[in-house]
């Protein structure tokens, strides 16, 4: 499975890449921001990889490493975990420090909203976020999903209670 966009390339993980995962992943003020633990072993990245061929092959979800296509960098994760009862998806991502703010996980997120409703033909995609992470608010509203509310103290996160924004997009809107 691969997906392109005008600057990346969208694949699956390969073991090689734990090291630059728990680099770029591993950094505290991405896992400040997104559910990423802190800190992040190298064990704990190859594990993570080594479960990705298993969730792919049964449809549950769809990690993928967003690489550039210039030069093969890895640039972080676009996630689509998929649950077929309900057919809708969750989008999750985490982009490393040093590509913030250059639309990488714009573009890589509406790739795999467009892969969710046309490949697997999901009925809703949405994702959720810390309210003070307006970077990756701002990417779920550019691929076209819509503010639906907050879930109060939803997620136990590094020492306390925090609330989770979600948004959500249905195929027919």
């Amino acid at each position: 499975m691969q997906l392109e966009t005008d600057r990346l390339v969208l694949k699956p993980y390969d073991i090689s890449q734990a090291g630059r995962v728990q680099q770029l992943a591993g950094e505290e003020d991405v896992a400040r921001t997104t559910f990423v633990p802190h800190p992040y072993p190298l064990e704990t990245a190859k594990e993570w990889i080594s479960s990705h061929k298993e969730w792919i092959e049964s449809k549950q979800a769809y990690p993928l490493a967003m690489m550039r296509k210039e030069d093969g960098e890895l640039v972080g994760t676009m996630t689509l975990r998929v649950s077929e009862k309900h057919q809708k998806g969750e989008l999750a991502y985490w982009v490393g420090k040093p590509y913030w703010g250059q639309g990488y996980a714009t573009e890589a997120a509406q790739k795999i909203v467009e892969f969710g409703f046309e490949t697997l033909n999901l009925h809703r995609i949405w994702a959720g976020a810390f309210p003070e992470n307006p970077a990756s608010t701002r990417v779920m509203q550019k691929c076209g999903l819509v503010y639906e509310g907050t879930m109060k103290d939803d997620m136990y996160h590094w020492g306390k209670f925090r609330d989770i924004a979600i948004y959500g997009l249905v195929r027919n809107e």
